[in-house]
């Protein structure tokens, strides 16, 4: 849809969304949905109103493992349906918050009666990505804590991790697991415990979990007298858990003040509780995610926020959106193949990186710009200083700042993009603060619960990530095997091994997993190059 840039005024004056209670504006006016589209729409939103009602008052909203999704009481623990788990709430904050004072205060210290300086946080998915993406937003120079991460099964990673610690008897480290057996998890807590012993120093006295109640992480905490222990509850998701122990413990370790977090997600949920869907800026979202991929996630949604802290951000949403919408059935159990595909870089970089294809390549897309509208940093807010930062002030050419050009970039790429049919989305934050990325975060958790009742399945489980898992340990399974079977003495090809090991049906996953242990000392599996690399021949040393 072509219109002159009269027109394309009178549309954004149109259906701009302003929310100033939570300092954020919405600009669909560059989506070319049609005049009649609000009204097509308008039952099945109402519909996905009242389901999303429905969830806030404890329906059993992931029918496949009969559960609440309670992820919305975190930041509002009065609006649970039992005192019980209002209490819980309240009381695993309030414990947050003691520990992390008695952390900073020196009143709980390391084994060696030094405070804790450094923290290292343990967990994947949800478990990480949450507090990652909070910590590279809210970082500053006065942190608390500096904060590390092993998200990954990685050896190399975690080597990584281990060696930007500067001292790891000052370092505490946070294992975040609900059931515990989470194997990625598992082995990153191992090798922390191995660094810690290879110092001379005992892990439990530098350990805290969040895990479920009873898990395999709880007993491990329980028997070896880690520090402490915090909740994780079934009915919240790991990636709508920032707002629980999960992303609440490692921000205030780190010094970000939780309450503005929680704070900011509240007044979300608040602002799109209503039923008016123009005021409402989640719905909007979900409406345009809808109308833009046909309600089938026919175009792919790339995230541009224009301000480096937010970089973290789209990989955020990667697993937020496309876990909770990528799914084969629907909830009436007919094969529908949704999902929306998330990808992002930031602003102005995407202009140098791919911007060229979205303008002129395949049209199978639509962008969600985020702008950020101070120029001043957390930091200097979080000191009260109401002046710009050293770069924020410097004039690069006369009555020009180095922001200025951030925000021209950001309007030449949308106006570029639109100017050969290309829609986007704009979200305008009138500045970045712990409450703001509270703001982003709700928004985008009512959206996706939105959207998801528009399209009629459950955003709360998760069957593929499970059958990843199951197919993981297969071949786990497989690998102790051939191990079993070379130290016996006996060698042979990667054919000639499957069928000795009772899998020729796995010859391929046999062929890569000896591909693998050949090219790693641990196990001692040495291989023999012939002509082909199909011939080779494996044997143990």
């Amino acid at each position: 849809m072509s219109t002159t840039p009269t027109q394309q005024w009178a549309r954004y004056k149109q259906f701009l969304c302003t929310c100033p209670s939570i300092g954020l504006s919405l600009d669909i006016s560059r989506m070319n949905f049609p005049d009649d589209f609000f009204d097509k729409m308008k039952a099945p939103m109402q519909k996905a109103f009242t389901a999303m009602d429905a969830l806030e008052a404890g329906a059993i909203a992931n029918p496949d493992e009969k559960r609440m999704v309670g992820h919305y009481w975190l930041r509002d623990p009065d609006r649970t349906p039992n005192p019980q788990l209002r209490d819980e709430i309240k009381t695993t904050l309030a414990s947050i918050k003691q520990f992390a004072s008695d952390i900073h205060t020196g009143k709980i210290k390391s084994e060696s009666g030094i405070p804790f300086t450094e923290l290292l946080v343990i967990g994947i998915g949800g478990s990480a990505l949450g507090p990652q993406f909070v910590r590279d937003a809210l970082t500053t120079p006065h942190d608390r804590m500096r904060v590390h991460f092993f998200d990954n099964t990685d050896p190399d990673g975690m080597d990584r991790a281990l060696s930007a610690i500067e001292d790891l008897p000052e370092t505490l480290t946070v294992v975040i697991s609900k059931s515990g057996g989470t194997k990625e998890t598992r082995n990153g807590m191992l090798a922390a415990a191995a660094a810690y012993k290879a110092a001379g120093l005992d892990f439990g006295k530098h350990a805290v979990a969040v895990t479920g109640d009873g898990s395999e992480l709880d007993k491990v905490a329980v028997s070896e007298g880690w520090l402490k222990r915090f909740p994780m509850w079934d009915w919240v998701g790991g990636r709508t858990s920032e707002l629980s122990a999960v992303g609440l413990l490692p921000a205030a370790l780190q010094g970000i003040d939780i309450d503005a977090l929680l704070a900011g997600a509240k007044d979300t949920d608040f602002a799109t509780r209503m039923y008016d869907t123009a005021k409402n800026p989640a719905a909007l979202l979900a409406l345009m995610w809808f109308y833009a991929g046909n309600g089938k996630g026919q175009k792919d949604m790339v995230v541009l926020p224009y301000k480096d802290r937010l970089l973290l951000f789209s990989r955020y949403l990667q697993q937020l959106v496309m876990e909770s919408l990528g799914k084969e059935k629907d909830l009436a159990g007919n094969i529908v193949h949704q999902g929306i595909a998330v990808y992002g870089n930031k602003g102005s970089t995407d202009q140098h990186a791919y911007v060229q294809q979205l303008r002129e390549g395949v049209n199978n897309f639509f962008a969600t710009f985020i702008e950020v509208l101070s120029d001043t940093t957390p930091m200097s807010q979080s000191l009260g200083i109401a002046i710009p930062g050293q770069s924020a002030a410097l004039l690069v050419e006369p009555d020009v700042t180095s922001g200025d050009y951030l925000h021209g970039f950001y309007q030449g790429t949308r106006t570029a993009l639109h100017s050969n049919g290309r829609e986007s989305i704009t979200i305008t934050a009138n500045e970045l603060t712990p409450r703001t990325i509270g703001t982003l975060i709700a928004l985008f958790e009512r959206a996706v619960g939105l959207y998801a009742s528009l399209i009629n399945i459950n955003a709360y489980h998760q069957p593929g990530v499970e059958a990843g898992k199951k197919a993981a340990t297969a071949v786990i399974t497989i690998q102790k095997k051939i191990l079993a079977h070379l130290r016996t003495g006996k060698s042979g090809t990667a054919e000639e091994i499957a069928q000795a090991i009772g899998a020729p049906d796995d010859t391929e996953t046999v062929h890569l997993t000896l591909r693998h242990l050949a090219a790693n000392p641990t196990h001692k599996i040495l291989a023999t190059p012939a002509d082909s690399p199909l011939a080779t021949t494996y044997s143990s040393t």
